[in-house]
C-alpha cells in the first residue's frame, strides 16, 4: 500500500474513507505513516502563552475571549528573558519545538511585534524549532517572521467554512485562509488544523480536511484538537467526543495528508494511555507537553513532561530531535543556521524523502 499526495479529495471520497471499519482504517493509516515518518519518533512541543487574555474575538470555545467570563486574567506581553527561561527548561526535558501564542486578533506593526521577533531569534538560536500563533498576518509581517528564523506559523481553520460561521462572527473563514496564503509566500512551515467537539457534523470535519488538503503543499503540521470545555464559554456544556471519533479523525487525517505531522493536541489529557497509543498507531506523531498541569492557560489542562515521558517509554517511542523532519526543507535550512550541521542520513522507502520504519 502506497500513498498518493493529492489536493483534489472529494467529499464522497472522504466519507467513504471515514466509514471504513475502524481497525481496518487504523491499519491503513499506520501503513501509510511508516512510508513518510519514523514510527518510533514523537515530535514534542511546549506551548507558551506570551500574551494572555483580553482577545476581542468571540470564538465560542476560547477561554481568552474578552466576551466571556472564564476566570482567565489578561496579562501583558511576557518578557523575553522569561520566555527563554521556559524554553530552556523545555529543551532540557526533550522538547524540540516551542510555540509562542499571543491572544491577539491580528499582528500589529509595533514594538510588541518587534519584541516577539526578538523572542523568535533567541529561542531559535537555542537549537529549538519555534512556532508562533499570533492571529491574522499580512504578507510583510510573514516575511519579518521568516527573516527572524521562525520555523512554523499556526493558524487553525477550526472546522468547515459553513460551521465556522456559527462559532465565530468576528472574522471570516476567508480571513483565515488569507493568513495561510501569506505564510505560504515564505519558507516557513504551516501549522493548521481544527477542533472536534464543537457541535459539528462528520461532514464538517471532513470538509475541514478537504480545505487543508487543497493547500499546496499540504500544511506540514495538522493539529487535531479535542474541545476543552471552558466554563463561561458558549460551548461549556457540549457533549464529550467519543474516543473512537478521535482515533478515526487521526487516521483519516494521516491518509489524506500523509507527509504532514498529525498533532494530537488540546484535549489529549482526556484520553487514557491506551487511547493515546491507538492515536499514535493511527498516525499521530506530534503532541504538546508541559512542565505544569496546563497547556496554554489554567482553563486548558495538559499532560506533564513526566507523564508523557512515561507514556513514550511504555510504547517504545522516543522524542524527535529538532530540525530533522525529512518532509520539511525548512528543517535543513534552520539546522544549518543554528549550527547543528547537516541532517543525519535517513533511509529511503518506496516514496522519496520518506523515513523508513525502525526495525
Amino acid at each position: 500500500m502506497t500513498a498518493e499526495l493529492r489536493h483534489d479529495w472529494t467529499l464522497p471520497e472522504l466519507r467513504n474513507l471515514h466509514a471504513t471499519p475502524l481497525l481496518e482504517l487504523v491499519f491503513r493509516a499506520a501503513s501509510i505513516h511508516r512510508q513518510f515518518h519514523n514510527p518510533r519518533e514523537m515530535q514534542v512541543s511546549k506551548l507558551i502563552s506570551i500574551k494572555t487574555g483580553a482577545c476581542p474575538e468571540d470564538c465560542a470555545y476560547c477561554a481568552q475571549s474578552s466576551r466571556y467570563s472564564t476566570g482567565v486574567d489578561a496579562e501583558r506581553l511576557m518578557e523575553k528573558s522569561k520566555v527563554v527561561e521556559i524554553a530552556a527548561r523545555a529543551k532540557a526535558a526533550g522538547v524540540s519545538r516551542v510555540c509562542l501564542g499571543a491572544a491577539w486578533r491580528s499582528v500589529k506593526d509595533n514594538d510588541q511585534f518587534d519584541r516577539v521577533l526578538d523572542m523568535v531569534r533567541d529561542v531559535t538560536d537555542m537549537g529549538l524549532e519555534v512556532c508562533c500563533t499570533l492571529g491574522m498576518l499580512n504578507e510583510a509581517q510573514a516575511k519579518k517572521l521568516e527573516a527572524a528564523g521562525l520555523y512554523a506559523y499556526n493558524h487553525n481553520v477550526d472546522s468547515s467554512a459553513e460551521f465556522y460561521e456559527t462559532i465565530i462572527t468576528t472574522r471570516t473563514y476567508a480571513d483565515r485562509l488569507n493568513t495561510l496564503a501569506n505564510v505560504r509566500k515564505t519558507s516557513m512551515t504551516m501549522c493548521s488544523g481544527g477542533i472536534i467537539g464543537l457541535g459539528e457534523t462528520v461532514d464538517d470535519r471532513l470538509k475541514m480536511l478537504q480545505t487543508l488538503a487543497q493547500i499546496q503543499p499540504h500544511p506540514e503540521s495538522v493539529p487535531i484538537n479535542i474541545l476543552s470545555k471552558v466554563d463561561g464559554t458558549p460551548l461549556a456544556e457540549n457533549a464529550d467526543v467519543p474516543v473512537w471519533d478521535v482515533i478515526r479523525m487521526i487516521a483519516v487525517t494521516r491518509l489524506v495528508m500523509p507527509r504532514s505531522d498529525v498533532r494530537l493536541t488540546a484535549g489529549r489529557v482526556k484520553l487514557d494511555p491506551t487511547a493515546q497509543a491507538l492515536c499514535f498507531l493511527a498516525g499521530a506523531n506530534s503532541i504538546f507537553s508541559s512542565e505544569t498541569e496546563f497547556m496554554l492557560t489554567k482553563a486548558v489542562p495538559s499532560p506533564s513532561y513526566t507523564a508523557d515521558q512515561a507514556l513514550l517509554d511504555a510504547v517504545g517511542m522516543v522524542m524527535r530531535p529538532p530540525f530533522v523532519n525529512p518532509n520539511s526543507p525548512r528543517a535543513a535550512e534552520l539546522a544549518e543556521q543554528v549550527g547543528l550541521g547537516s541532517l543525519p542520513e535517513l533511509p529511503v522507502c518506496e516514496l522519496k524523502r520518506a523515513a523508513c520504519a525502525v526495525a
